[in-house]
């Protein structure tokens, strides 16, 4: 039987076998025993098998494994050290492993995933093989980057070097997350994947980089303590990428000068931006009304006009304009918190930030907003929501006038946000209110969509969590934040085991709309490597190419 590219696949079951399905159900997965010849030491929860049935195969994950005995009797009175003939005598026989497998797609013998991956609607029969996944199987269920643009390599499954890729295509079709506990490497993971989605020119991106470790390098993220520097998306990707700064003094202090200092004017804070601060700033619930009570007499002056009072007149000025006067107080006293920030101003110097980093987007440039020294919560919150809520604006007017017109010369580019601490902006209590929670239960609507990066996947409003497209998530230990991680999951219960299972560093579960099949990766490294796959070019390679060319015009 040949694919169909008219490679032959071979389906003799010539692979050597790992065990045999002995039972088991559709819902609660199947049972393997595990072949005597194989150590269960050998065999980890997340492994990707292939349980070769008679028309299918049943792409599989290992979520447990059980010591098993025919007579509980036998483990009364276990064998010693030294006596390995009594080993082998019961190995196997008396006593043996038994393998808990999920199955997670099923595809005829011979068939390739194309788009839509079909849920597993049966089970294999009884003592249907069990064997290692090969190269061929991976490339037929994960895709190839080599042979189609869709996919971007973003690991390999335990104990194989075969690629497993995301779809991209289908990533930037939904909004997406990357989770993991701090110190597993979600800085890293969300690396990659954006350094997928530029090279793969599907979506221009929007980072919030709040910790400053996605435009120029950043700290080395080691398991082994070893410190060092990693290429940022700047040095990879050229003029591709555009570094916008709230602290321009640290940027140049770090050895880049930004394309664009970003400024902010109290007139563009709206009163939705003050709502998604009332955690951060702990207002009550009257806040909002209060600043709304505002905002109708003075409308984009709103907080120009109120942060001009002094303490003793905001209680009149209340009564003026019949709002709470505590309330008001309260408000007026928070929020002068942000005449402290230096990029706070009356009015702009130079082009809007706004304005400018549409012109970027418009013309396919990728922007990462660093933050410098202004690393507070609330200034992150502040200028994210700033920023994403004016350029959604700008969108949805861009969205409407290409529905309109329906002329492909003004379809939007697709846009990807990237948040950071994203439990802050989608919290139950506010993710109905914000923008980020409204581009989230968008869809894509308005060809915006978010990526968002969080430890704690329990702080995120559930329904926003079920939106999520694609999820890679690192090791969780919480129960909570797994819990609701995989919440409304098919094979959730069978992929919490494998979760909290995971290593440390460098391992990740993937799962959702842009894999056909949940699979735990052994991500790639972050290395030289994959800067020279990305296209960057290194300092050794920058002066070969200065010494052919100087060869060229001099001679040698």
């Amino acid at each position: 039987m040949a694919n169909k590219n008219g490679k032959q696949l071979d389906f003799t079951s010539s692979r050597d076998p790992l065990g045999v399905i002995t039972q088991g159900s559709l819902v609660e997965g199947v049972d393997m025993k595990l072949d005597p010849e194989r150590s269960v030491e050998d065999i980890k929860a997340g492994k990707f098998v292939v349980v070769e049935g008679f028309k299918n195969e049943f792409f599989s994950m290992i979520t447990d494994l059980k010591l098993d005995a025919t007579n509980p009797d036998i483990l009364l009175y276990p064998p010693h050290d030294g006596d390995q003939l009594l080993h082998s005598v019961l190995n196997g026989a008396s006593t043996y492993v038994t393998v808990a497998l999920r199955p997670m797609l099923m595809l005829e013998k011979g068939e390739i995933v194309e788009d839509e991956a079909r849920p597993v609607k049966t089970i294999p029969s009884h003592f249907s093989k069990v064997v290692d996944a090969e190269e061929e199987d991976v490339s037929r269920v994960f895709g190839s980057e080599e042979r189609d643009d869709r996919y971007f390599h973003m690991g390999t499954p335990l104990d194989m070097e075969t690629p497993v890729c995301l779809n991209m295509n289908r990533f930037v079709e939904r909004s997406n997350g990357i989770f993991g506990k701090t110190g597993t490497g979600k800085s890293f993971l969300t690396r990659l994947v954006l350094c997928g989605l530029i090279k793969q020119k599907k979506a221009v991106n929007l980072i919030f980089d709040m910790h400053n470790e996605y435009g120029f390098q950043a700290m080395k993220e080691s398991g082994n303590g070893k410190g060092g520097f990693v290429k940022g998306l700047k040095q990879l990707f050229g003029s591709e990428v555009a570094l916008f700064s709230l602290d321009p003094e640290s940027t140049r202090k770090r050895g880049q000068a930004p394309d664009h200092e970003v400024y902010i004017t109290f007139d563009q804070v709206a009163v939705e931006d003050v709502i998604a601060l009332q955690d951060e700033l702990q207002l009550n619930p009257t806040a909002s009304e209060s600043a709304y009570l505002v905002y109708a007499l003075y409308k984009n002056k709103w907080l120009r006009t109120l942060l001009s009072l002094d303490g003793p007149d905001v209680e009149s000025f209340a009564e003026e304009i019949g709002a709470n006067k505590s309330s008001l107080s309260a408000v007026h006293r928070k929020l002068k918190r942000l005449q402290n920030f230096p990029f706070m101003v009356d009015r702009l110097a130079g082009p809007d930030a706004v304005d400018t980093m549409m012109e970027y987007i418009d013309r396919g440039i990728h922007i990462v907003l660093e933050f410098g020294r202004q690393t507070s919560m609330l200034a992150y919150l502040l200028v994210a929501n700033i920023i994403s809520r004016r350029i959604h604006e700008k969108y949805v007017a861009k969205s409407e006038n290409f529905y309109a017109t329906q002329n492909p010369a003004d379809q939007p580019r697709h846009l990807v946000i990237t948040i950071e601490e994203a439990h802050k902006f989608l919290n139950p209590s506010t993710a109905r209110q914000t923008i980020f929670g409204i581009i989230a239960r968008e869809m894509r609507k308005y060809y915006v969509s978010l990526l968002v990066v969080d430890q704690r996947p329990s702080g995120i409003d559930e329904e926003v969590l079920s939106q999520l497209g694609t999820k890679i998530t690192a090791l969780l230990n919480d129960e909570k934040d797994i819990g609701a991680l995989l919440t409304g999951v098919s094979n959730g219960p069978g992929l919490r085991s494998v979760l909290a299972s995971l290593d440390s560093k460098q391992q990740a579960l993937v799962f959702g709309h842009a894999v056909p099949m949940p699979v735990v990766i052994k991500t790639r490294n972050y290395d030289e490597a994959f800067y020279k796959a990305m296209g960057a070019v290194s300092n050794e390679e920058k002066v070969e190419i200065a010494k052919e060319a100087s060869a060229a015009v001099f001679g040698d």
